[in-house]
């Protein structure tokens, strides 16, 4: 009987040593969106665990202080499960190998495949699989070692931008806000640019984070900053453009709407989330008409020059959200973004404030006549001379 339980251990361990293997062979070596299972299982584990505690903290900042972990224990979760994995499968091997008791096995085997050298079969018949085990315990180290540079530069490079496109849109960053302080501070003429910026830092992100699953759960070092919030900002910025002035809308805003779209639709792969490819315009949108009309009085607040008016722009304004706001809902469950305009609402989290600035001068030091103090906005004041 022992020696049948020996044999099937043989057989396990083979398998659990493959397995890693390929796992880690397929995530660290050839990233890309099929091999990203581990991780995205780790993560969303991590994260379903992580929200269950948020509703017990006291604030926001507690709750995004615990949802920040969740990226980066994910992998260092993923590296110790890829390790326990060759020390389990290695300590299998070595006890059909020597037939010593399993916790001598499995000691040999951490010894060799940590490189430590403490602990060695007395017998001559595991020393081959002694000298594998360093060989792939050693390999797998240096691949996670050599890995981590490559999320840390992607995840710095998105965190410029987003810190750059505060000072635009507002924290937390909001579609219309931004189409409003362009206007406002008279640099309209800026906006295909940051269209064409956004464009390529979507592309980016969309190879880096369904690559690299585990940075959709990085959060920004700002707890009102989200990688989600500024693109689905950005986005909702042009797609507003088109549907209120479609005339004078410029070219960049389109492709960076397809762009972001295309990288919204890459996370979703990832972590399979399923998306309607197609959608049709009138299917309709979770946003309502109401929340709309706030983005809209926002823009009736700058004068911002319109070519349509409520009802037409909010027609054509659910033809460009419906081919991404299904995909946003369900990062936000996941994630959990700081609450913002337009985003599903989280009591959990906390209720959402509207971005504004206060033009506060020496004349005026209190900002008497605030940019954005539309009817029900609970908005902070930012000090712009």
């Amino acid at each position: 009987m022992e020696t049948v339980l020996r044999v099937g251990g043989l057989i396990a361990g083979i398998f659990i040593i493959g397995s890693a293997a390929l796992s880690v062979f397929t995530a660290l070596v050839v990233p890309r969106v099929t091999s990203s299972r581990a991780m995205r299982t780790v993560a969303k584990v991590i994260g379903v665990t992580a929200r269950q505690l948020l509703p017990r903290l006291p604030s926001y900042e507690a709750r995004d202080r615990v949802m920040s972990y969740v990226g980066p224990l994910s992998m260092i979760t993923l590296f110790v499960l890829w390790l326990g994995s060759l020390v389990l499968g290695f300590g299998l091997i070595a006890w059909w190998a020597d037939g010593q008791d399993f916790g001598s096995a499995l000691a040999i085997s951490g010894s060799s495949v940590f490189t430590l050298g403490i602990a060695t079969s007395p017998g001559s018949s595991s020393r081959a699989i002694e000298i594998v085990a360093a060989c792939v315990g050693l390999l797998v180290i240096a691949l996670e070692i050599a890995y981590l540079p490559a999320p840390y530069n992607a995840f710095a490079t998105r965190e410029t931008e987003v810190t750059l496109l505060a000072t635009r849109s507002g924290t937390p960053a909001w579609g219309p806000e931004i189409l409003a302080r362009h206007h406002m501070l008279g640099n309209i003429a800026e906006l295909p640019d940051l269209y064409a910026d956004w464009e390529r830092w979507a592309a980016a992100v969309s190879e880096s984070h369904s690559n690299y699953p585990a940075l959709i759960w990085f959060r920004s070092p700002v707890s009102t900053r989200s990688w989600l919030l500024s693109l689905v900002a950005v986005m909702d910025s042009a797609a507003l453009y088109h549907a209120v002035s479609p005339g004078s809308a410029p070219r960049q805003a389109r492709l960076c709407l397809s762009m972001g779209t295309n990288c919204l639709r890459s996370v979703a792969g990832a972590l399979q989330i399923p998306f309607d490819t197609d959608p049709i315009p009138t299917t309709g949108t979770r946003l309502t008409k109401e929340e709309f009309a706030d983005g809209y009085g926002r823009l009736e607040e700058v004068q911002f020059p319109m070519e349509r008016d409520l009802d037409e722009s909010w027609r054509h304004f659910q033809g460009w959200r419906v081919n991404y706001e299904s995909i946003v809902d369900v990062l936000t469950r996941l994630v959990m973004p700081p609450p913002a305009p337009w985003f599903l609402p989280r009591p959990g989290l906390g209720t959402a404030e509207w971005p504004s600035v206060r033009n506060r001068t020496p004349d005026d030091p209190e900002g008497a006549q605030p940019f954005g103090s539309s009817v029900g906005f609970k908005t902070p004041s930012v000090r712009e001379q």
